[in-house]
């Protein structure tokens, strides 16, 4: 005899059964509800409703207004965005960051997931991005990194920091599973080591300690430096996600490998790895999320990254007043980036049903 599985419930009995099941639970429900309720409509009220958007009025009509003053990113945009980057040039900052989301976007397609197309792609990517923010040839003006800024310099920092950081860490991942003890070991404590300190520390001594021990032709830029230092610290994180997701390949796999006469790079390259980095995706993930996060604890040495530049909009003292509205502003661009990396994330767990078996 055929058992019938019961009817799937309808919406409202399932809000009665989740929120309403017992009058505690419904007196709850109700006053949770309000309080959402009143903070959305206080939110959408200073944000929308009784906001200023024109600079036409200037700082006075945002004091009459009784809500945001967005007249402050109307007028001040381009100071959050380029920072200090030469006002006439700024056209090529502006092409740079499509450049880089240009690239990023490349490497998200599917049709370019091999090995050459994603090196071209990234290659080809930063160079232009560095060829169009420094200028010098083609006929650019010349800019010094010193006069980068806003989200070009984010992006770039960002950008570099994966491109070093990513390969260093397979690197690393594969040192540590060295069968040479004096190579795991030691790679083990260069890990542990950079793992152990904050990153504002390392950044701090790559930017300020470092020239001491430098002779002066190996000093380079601040700026690169900055970033070999946060390539580090990415590298020291993902190595252990990368060895992670290889401990997670069975052992059969690799003794299948060398039964089949494949070299060791041959089996790491087409066996191990790919397994690897399919294990390691979620954690992989958020450690770039997190990296494009930490960009902002550059402001802290002396770089005119985009949040430096939101403090130098409202920085005057006619729009001093309006610190949330750039905050804000500036937390929107954050999250647009890190929201569409998260959700990419979320799409290639599903296409590699990443934690199935």
């Amino acid at each position: 005899m055929t058992v019938l599985a019961p009817p799937a419930p309808t919406l409202l009995e399932d809000l009665r059964r989740r929120y309403f099941a017992t009058p505690l639970q419904a007196a709850v429900s109700l006053f949770s509800l309000a309080v959402i309720v009143f903070l959305a409509w206080k939110i959408l009220n200073w944000a929308l409703l009784s906001a200023v958007f024109t600079a036409d009025g200037g700082p006075e009509a945002c004091h009459a207004a009784a809500g945001a003053c967005w007249s402050v990113i109307a007028a001040r945009w381009r100071i959050i965005l380029f920072g200090l980057y030469p006002f006439e040039e700024q056209w090529r900052s502006a092409l740079a960051c499509v450049a880089v989301v240009a690239m990023t976007v490349l490497s998200c397609i599917p049709a370019c997931w091999t090995g050459r197309r994603i090196a071209a792609i990234w290659v080809a990517g930063t160079a232009l991005f560095y060829i169009l923010m420094k200028g010098g040839i083609f006929g650019l003006a010349y800019i010094g990194e010193e006069q980068w800024g806003g989200l070009a310099l984010t992006l770039f920092i960002f950008v570099t920091t994966c491109l070093i950081g990513f390969p260093l860490s397979i690197g690393l991942a594969l040192m540590r599973r060295s069968q040479l003890p004096w190579i795991s070991r030691t790679t083990g404590i260069i890990i542990d080591g950079v793992r152990s300190l904050p990153l504002i520390s390392i950044l701090f001594t790559f930017a300020i300690v470092l020239p001491f021990a430098l002779p002066q032709w190996l000093q380079g830029d601040k700026l690169y430096r900055v970033i070999l230092g946060s390539a580090l610290f990415f590298s020291a994180y993902q190595a252990e996600i990368v060895r992670g997701g290889m401990q997670g390949v069975p052992k059969g796999q690799e003794e299948a490998s060398m039964a089949l006469g494949l070299s060791y790079w041959q089996s790491i390259s087409r066996i191990l790895l790919p397994q690897a980095m399919r294990n390691a995706l979620p954690a992989t993930i958020n450690q770039f999320v997190i990296s494009f996060k930490e960009t902002s604890l550059v402001v802290i040495i002396g770089f005119f990254e985009i949040l430096a530049s939101g403090n130098a909009a409202y920085g005057t003292g006619e729009w001093r007043f309006a610190y949330v509205e750039v905050y804000v502003f500036i937390a929107l661009i954050y999250f647009v980036f890190v929201f569409s990396l998260s959700r990419y994330g979320a799409f290639l767990e599903r296409r590699m049903a990443v934690g199935e078996r």
